[in-house]
């Protein structure tokens, strides 16, 4: 969209391939839209994948399709405005979101296309839901796939009338939880459309809200006991009222601060001084820029943290658990699990043990996606402390243990989400705790007695189990449900029978030792299954960081409460060698490699005691991507320093798409790694990004040098280079400002390379890098990289790896990673680390 000359409103030029993103829009219209209750088809075959799952439609669609498609709907011109929606990174008119209920959601918008004579305006319509558009206060178009999160498409074409024609879009979808919601109205015509804004607003005082809005940033990474500061790329020229909440990212999604500030006159910076010492944690800020119908939102994200530098840690294991179940108990979340650390130290809060109960089962008895993950810890807090709670507590517990639906087969009208792995371990094991406890009691959605749950629960558990231990997770590595998985992992371990405890504990086992593998200060990190901006970007703020502190000794502890108290009031060990894998010896460099999910994710892992290298190999090559994340470099010396590469998802920075901007990946590339090398060809030429890019976790690193084709980063005494064929272009404005490095072109060659070491080493190691020979040929769609004085490591799209000449298939099969390299061993000698 770009700029017309002259006019006296706000006005914008769309041109051909462009897309109409300036409008008025009504304030959100949401009701509840259950349908009938009925079971549903179990297509859970317990072969697990990352992605969309085909479940067939749920009773609220099927209902939504029967009422709502092609009823009569009378133009409504009566809203206020609520706000702007401006042209900005998004070709999309976006209002995705998360709704734990099924939901109709419905959305006004308004503007004016203008033009010198009549013509006929051809458009193409996208949408995820369903639009109609009145033209002039006559209805032209009527598009309404309703299809679940699945775009649809079709062309139309407007009959416009000399001068202004009032242009009003009705918008609406049904959510049923993650809701990918949005439209896009892009001109096909060779001759321009001039957009209005129907605001009682100038052209400058429009142009200064969609510059603001489309380049705020955080001023830094995560704010250590700092009042929260935000930049912006341009100054207004008048003063700007800006309201700023922030809330958390958590199922409950707290307010954590709420500010009404002042952007002043030329300044470009705001600083919110209240917004300090809040809760840890990476969380949303939801910014109103501007007042009344003059205004505009914005959401991004910051990081905030009281330490930067780990938190003190008692010797023992059972001593860092009691030290984290009374932070959690104090600190944690309002989630159910902070009860179990209040039982456990004996801290008192009424209020807050209130709040919880009344929210817990609240969410439980709505039936609300992702109760399940609250379902377990409250069973938990049945059978472990129901002599210690007031009998009518306990009684209303009881009640919607014995109400909830706990399976597809069993009646329901809610928009639970069943099928993914870490969802299908904790409905069975809500199932089969809430059976043990009450097994002779009937439970009203199913009918059947606790006895019957039970013993359903124990042999669909018994399915679970055999999937994953011949196939290991879908979700590998990921921050995101590592947390979720010791939900259900821990309860079994603690609450069933001895041979499904078994399973358990061994599933737990495998799980801590690729967390201590994938740990370095601290920190979690490495390639995920499935990851979020909000995990990726988070470092030592994830819900999985605390794990690590407890387990192995080393990071952070923080409010996140989904299963954390579980691990810590409970008996489970992790096994005992673990902590020195999680902190590597001085001098001490490993590699390790597995493959996990039944698509099999081949996994390498390169570190050092201080930096870390994580790729998965040749995963889907080519195919679109969800929300894998494909490598992954950390660096020790800051919680924060992180770098990764990846191919934009989506248009918006700061968009939650499955992939996004930053997570997952739009195309999946080749990729290959051999110790403390990895490399990447991204073709992306059928894609709707043709470059790709690489995060730079700014706050964490100490020394950044960017030549023509290589970036090279110091943090503390871990070092990484990366590599593009087609060069590097660092980002100076916009929400990226500083954090991104773009390579331009569909067709790249991507290195990444770590290293560490004292004193002059990072001056070695960037010469080292300087040295190295680096060619990729574009037609054979193959990467060369020759250390000085070593082999050349070779990664072909078509055959993959070699060394020196010589193939290097990935031959590591199973769940358990085995370590392929140990400097620590005495035959440690052979294919040695490159450059650390």
């Amino acid at each position: 969209m770009n700029e017309g000359p002259g006019l006296e409103a706000a006005a914008y030029y769309v041109g051909q391939g462009q897309t109409v993103t300036a409008w008025a829009v009504s304030d959100l219209i949401a009701s509840y839209f259950p349908g009938i209750a009925a079971p549903a088809e179990d297509r859970v075959d317990y072969r697990f994948i990352n992605g969309f799952v085909d479940v067939g439609d749920l009773p609220c669609r099927k209902a939504f399709w029967s009422t709502m498609v092609g009823r009569e709907l009378v133009a409504d011109t009566s809203w206020p405005t609520k706000s702007l929606y401006l042209p900005g990174s998004n070709r999309r008119v976006e209002f995705t979101g998360f709704w734990h209920v099924p939901t109709h959601l419905r959305r006004w918008l308004r503007g004016t296309f203008r033009t010198a004579s009549s013509r006929l305006l051809h458009l193409r319509l996208k949408t995820c839901g369903g639009v109609r558009i009145w033209v002039n206060g006559q209805e032209a178009v009527r598009f309404e796939p309703f299809r679940r999160n699945l775009e649809g498409s079709t062309d139309i074409a407007l009959s416009l009338e000399p001068g202004d024609n009032q242009i009003l879009v009705h918008a609406e979808d049904l959510a049923e939880r993650d809701t990918t919601w949005f439209f896009e109205l892009e001109v096909l015509d060779k001759e321009p459309l001039c957009v209005l804004l129907p605001v009682a607003l100038d052209q400058d005082e429009v142009r200064e809200l969609e510059n603001l809005a489309r380049g705020v940033r955080p001023a830094r990474d995560v704010f250590v006991n700092q009042p929260l500061e935000l930049v912006f790329d341009t100054a207004p020229k008048r003063d700007v009222p800006v309201e700023l909440k922030v809330i958390g990212h958590g199922h409950e999604r707290p307010v954590l601060a709420h500010s009404l500030l002042t952007l002043r006159a030329h300044q470009s910076r705001l600083i919110a001084e209240n917004v300090c010492r809040i809760a840890d944690g990476y969380h949303g800020v939801h910014l109103t820029i501007g007042s009344g119908p003059g205004s505009v939102t914005r959401v991004i994200d910051a990081g905030f943290l009281a330490n930067i530098s780990p938190s003190s840690l008692k010797a023992t294991l059972k001593d860092r658990k009691r030290q984290a179940l009374e932070y959690s108990a104090r600190f944690g979340a309002d989630r159910v699990a902070r009860i179990i650390a209040m039982m456990e130290t004996g801290y008192q809060d009424q209020a807050s043990f209130d709040r919880i109960i009344k929210a817990t089962l609240a969410a439980i008895d709505a039936r609300e996606d992702c109760s399940d993950f609250i379902m377990v810890p409250l069973l938990w807090l049945l059978g472990a402390y129901a002599a210690q709670m007031p009998a009518g507590t306990v009684d209303r517990i009881k009640h919607s243990v014995l109400s909830y639906r706990y399976w597809v087969d069993e009646p329901g009208n809610d928009a639970m989400w069943f099928w993914s792995e870490n969802h299908v371990l904790c409905f069975h094991t809500s199932q089969l705790l809430a059976g043990l406890f009450l097994p002779e009691e009937t439970f009203s959605a199913s009918g059947r007695t606790g006895r019957q749950q039970a013993d359903l629960a124990a042999a669909r558990l018994a399915h679970w189990f055999d999937s994953v231990e011949a196939h290991g997770l879908a979700e590998w590595n990921s921050a995101a449900y590592y947390p979720v998985d010791f939900i259900g992992l821990l309860a079994l371990e603690r609450w069933a029978e001895a041979s499904i405890a078994d399973r358990a504990r061994a599933q737990l086992d495998l799980i801590f030792r690729m967390i201590a593998l994938h740990t370095l200060s601290g920190v979690p990190a490495g390639s995920q299954g499935r990851a979020y901006d909000k995990e990726l970007r988070a470092g030592p703020l994830t819900e999985l960081a605390p794990f690590a502190q407890v387990a192995f000794g080393t990071g952070w502890l923080n409010s996140g409460v989904a299963s954390l108290p579980l691990f810590c009031a409970g008996s489970y060990e992790p096994p005992a060698d673990l902590a020195d894998l999680a902190n590597l010896a001085p001098g001490r460099s490993v590699e390790a490699r597995y493959s996990q999910g039944l698509e099999s994710a081949k996994l390498v892992l390169f570190k050092n005691e201080a930096a870390q290298l994580s790729t998965v190999i040749d995963h889907k090559t080519g195919q679109k991507g969800h929300q894998q994340h494909v490598i992954d470099v950390r660096l020790a010396g800051h919680p924060m320093a992180r770098l990764w590469i990846n191919h934009p998802g989506e248009d918006d920075p700061w968009g939650n798409q499955r992939p996004s901007y930053w997570a997952g990946n739009g195309i999946l590339p080749r990729v290959a790694q051999h110790r403390d090398v990895a490399l990447l060809i991204e073709e992306t030429r059928d894609a709707r990004h043709a470059w790709t890019h690489a995060y730079i976790g700014r706050d964490g690193l100490d020394e950044l040098i960017i030549d023509a084709n290589w970036l090279m980063a110091r943090s503390g005494t871990g070092f990484s280079a990366i590599y593009a064929s087609n060069g590097l272009d660092l980002i100076f404005d916009g929400p990226t400002a500083g954090r991104e490095v773009r390579s331009y072109g569909s067709l790249c060659g991507w290195a990444a390379i770590v290293g560490c070491g004292d004193g002059d080493a990072f001056t070695t190691f960037v010469e080292r890098i300087r040295q190295t020979a680096v060619s990729f040929e574009r037609e054979r769609r193959r990467l060369v990289l020759t250390p000085g004085g070593g082999p050349a490591i070779s990664l072909s799209y078509v055959d993959g790896l070699s060394l020196g000449g010589q193939a290097r298939p990935f031959a590591y099969d199973q769940p358990h990673p085995i370590l392929t390299y140990d400097s620590a061993a005495s035959d440690a000698g052979a294919e040695r680390p490159f450059y650390s």
